[in-house]
């Protein structure tokens, strides 16, 4: 089985994209959604004992989290600390289950793929990439994003340059929602080739 990792910088069409691979029958997990059921499972009790009063009777707030950390960044770090390893316990188990049932491959989507330096045993990594105007466009149109917020995020993030340069396949969402498709729909089965020789 062929594991693949899906990365990309804030607002390069991560989400997109991976809906795109799902939708040709390919099994998938993104790190976003396994962060979401831990901020109202597991990790709310060490997320809590490091920011006291994060946490409600639903899980972890995460605007309250996110408005802590935009007035500490030099605290992310610790959070990352307790996070990180949950968050990769998952997608092993999540490839080992699709191992298990003999799929020709996976994708994993993780965002922090270069930054976090940790070897998940991947056999290829797909990049999203768009240019900077278009980027910054897209991310200050979602909730609770500010210039600053933005900024904050992009500097923790390696730049989209880096990320192609060690890409094994780039997809630029820059064009339209069909064209992007069409473009994972040709990597796919570039992929399951691979798998079948």
């Amino acid at each position: 089985m062929l594991k693949v990792g899906l990365t990309g910088s804030i607002a390069t069409g991560k989400s997109t994209v991976l809906d795109f691979i799902a939708a040709e029958g390919v099994a998938v997990i993104s790190s976003d959604e396994i962060v979401h059921r831990l901020y109202s499972g597991g990790a709310v009790a060490p997320v809590e004992r490091l920011f006291p009063g994060v946490s409600t009777a639903r899980g972890i707030d995460r605007e309250e989290l996110s408005r802590r950390l935009v007035a500490e960044p030099e605290r992310l770090r610790e959070l990352e600390a307790v996070v990180h390893p949950l968050v990769r316990n998952e997608i092993a188990y999540f490839f080992k289950a699709e191992e298990g049932r003999n799929a020709p491959l996976a994708v994993a989507d993780i965002p922090l793929l270069f930054e976090s330096g940790f070897d998940y045993g991947l056999d290829a990594v797909i990049v999203t990439t768009v240019d900077s105007a278009t980027q910054r466009e897209r991310a200050l149109k979602r909730e609770g994003m500010s210039v600053e917020k933005l900024q904050a995020i992009l500097a923790r993030q390696m730049p989209q340059d880096e990320k192609i340069r060690r890409a094994t396949y780039v997809i630029d969402t820059s064009g339209s929602l069909q064209e992007t498709q069409k473009e994972v729909r040709e990597l796919v089965a570039q992929l399951k080739a691979i798998r079948q020789t």
